[in-house]
Formats: C-alpha cells, structure tokens, sequence
C-alpha cells in the first residue's frame, strides 16, 4: 500500500515540480545553431516552461508542464548577441538586469531598442530580431513564447553561413550536427535549407520607430490598487481590457495566448485567499515575494519563477523592507478575475 504523503510532503512536491530558483537555473550554451559563431558563444539558454525553441538535446527543461505558452531566460555576458531570426508565434521579452539592444531586421539594418531591467518588449511574428547585452555586466532576460509548441526559429542567411563554418548543420527537425566531434547526418534526415532571400522578402519589416507601440518602460509602469485583491498593485502590460477587475488594455492588447500583468506588493501588505482559473506564473523581479499555499507557505526572491496550478488557493504577503515588483503570466488572451475563498 502507497502511504500518502503528509502536508509537508505535498508541500516539497508541490514546490520541486513548480518552483524554479534563479539559483538553481540550467543553462544551455549548445541551444542553437549560432553556438560557435564569435560574439554569441557565450550566452546561455533557459527553458523554464514547456520546451522552448532550442536545437540541441542537453537543454535541460525545469517544468514540462503544459501552460499553453512557455516561458525561457537568456543571460549574455557583455557585447554576446542572439543571432537575426523570426519565430512562429508571440515572442516577449521582460529585462530583469542589465541594458539590452533588440535588433531589427535580417542583417541589424532596420534599428535598435535599448531597455533596462523592468522594461519588457513584444515583437510580433515574422520579423528579424536579435538582442545584445550593450551593458557593463552579465544581464538576464525573461522571455515568454505563445502556444505549447512555439515551433521552430528562423534563421537570417548569414547565420547558416557562419554555423557551417564552425562545423554545425542544423537539420529540418530543428536539432544539430557537430561535424567537429564527428557528428554525421543521421539516416532518413535532411539539413535545413539555408533561408534564401525570398524567404526574407516574404517576412515582415520594422523599423525601431514602428516599434514604439511594442515597449512598456519601466518607468512608465503604474500599477494601481486592485479593485478585486486588497494589498495588490497591478498594470496591465499585454492583453485585453478587464471590466471585471476595473483593468484597463495593455499597451500590446493583440492576441498573444497569454497576458502579462506588473504586479506591486508593499512591504507589510498582503491579499485575501483567492484562486485563479488559469495557470499563474509569478516571474519576480524585485523584492521578497511570500506565497501561502494549501500545505505551507514559500517565499520567492529575485530571479525566481513559480507557477501555481489552475483552482489551487493562493495568497501573497510581502514580509520584507521593498515593494515587491513582478510579471505576472496568466494563460489566455482574456483571463477571468480572481475568486475570493472566504
């Protein structure tokens, strides 16, 4: 007979199969094609939720569990740059430290956005775009992909021609060959074409003007008192109006699967036990976050990423000396406002 587990071990379940430390982050540095060209071999990947876009079979997934988006990380000493390429589905990028360069374009010719930490950007579908650490230090980045499956990336020309150089094929199936380790072409597979200049002329263009409407800065961030959870601060950043919260559209209110709210929790402040109808996930950006949970309670620090399951009780305290700052995911183009639990 299995014994079934106490309140302290669903607890650790709970926390081992939904909480992701920064600490505790797997990073890749074999994820894409461009792994070895100069200038990018030292970033590291992160797939925190749901598989991500990365070609190489060690990037370690924490949580597998299917959200119906994903959510990654990236982090680039200074001057190491992401390659041009395009995906398939929402691509959206929260700056948690250092000062980033978002490049536009198949070849970095149709601009730049510069962000800080805090500021977060959404760059549609079917246009070019690479990013660079342009700070003093080591930088992150959250990201967020649509759907459970965000396909594969595609890849500007040039970085075909750079990755063969260095020995790397990338194959239609999305994985890699090292040819430096002696690596071959399995039986049955094929390369990926290399994407040809009709394929750009096909994909869409922005300059970095036209991007204005795509970046919520920082500072711009006004998150006001919840009108349905007391002792909470919120700013809608990407998704439909709210009449049921009092909410307002965010600045990238298009479709994207998902919404993404800043939170605020004032030191000493807390909110009523409430639950949500979709999956939740808390990506902290300042501060010392608490959580009580039906089994015990946790506390989340800088870094961190939690996801809470869909109906499961949740409140959030804020015990420590800052205001707490997060990004809140929630799946859905239009999530339901929070349920009290009396």
């Amino acid at each position: 007979m299995v014994q079934a587990m106490d309140p302290a071990q669903r607890h650790a379940a709970l926390l081992s199969e939904r909480l992701v430390r920064y600490a505790d982050l797997r990073p890749c540095t074999t994820a894409f094609i461009d792994t070895r060209t100069p200038g990018s071999a030292e970033k590291e990947n992160f797939t925190i939720i749901g598989p991500g876009v990365a070609e190489s079979p060690d990037q370690h997934v924490h949580i597998e569990i299917p959200h119906g988006f994903n959510i990654g990380g990236a982090r680039q000493p200074p001057e190491c740059i992401n390659s041009q390429h395009s995906h398939e589905t929402a691509e959206v990028f929260v700056v948690h430290s250092g000062t980033w360069a978002f490049l536009l374009g198949p070849n970095k010719e149709d601009g730049e956005v510069v962000l800080g930490p805090g500021d977060t950007i959404s760059i549609p579908i079917h246009v070019f775009r690479g990013f660079k650490n342009v700070g003093n230090d080591t930088g992150f980045l959250f990201a967020v992909l649509g759907g459970d499956d965000p396909g594969h990336v595609t890849w500007a020309p040039y970085v075909f021609d750079n990755a063969r150089e260095y020995g790397l094929i990338l194959l239609e199936d999305g994985s890699l060959v090292d040819t430096t380790v002696g690596e071959e072409i399995p039986d049955g597979k094929r390369p990926m074409p290399p994407t040809t200049e009709e394929d750009v002329a096909r994909l869409d263009r922005l300059t970095a003007g036209q991007m204005a409407g795509c970046v919520v800065q920082h500072g711009a961030l006004g998150a006001e008192p919840s009108e349905t959870l007391p002792g909470l601060g919120e700013a809608p950043i990407i998704g439909a109006a709210s009449e049921a919260e009092g909410l307002t559209a965010g600045q990238m209110a298009w479709p994207h699967g998902f919404n993404v709210r800043y939170v605020t929790v004032a030191p000493g402040a807390s909110t009523p036990t409430h639950i949500r109808h979709e999956e939740e996930v808390i990506m902290l950006h300042k501060g010392a976050l608490g959580l009580t949970l039906p089994d015990g309670d946790v506390e989340m620090t800088p870094g961190d990423v939690m996801t809470v399951p869909i109906d499961m009780p949740r409140s959030f305290w804020n015990r420590g000396n800052e205001m707490v700052e997060a990004y809140f995911v929630r799946g859905g183009d239009q999530p339901q406002a929070p349920t009290l639990i009396n």
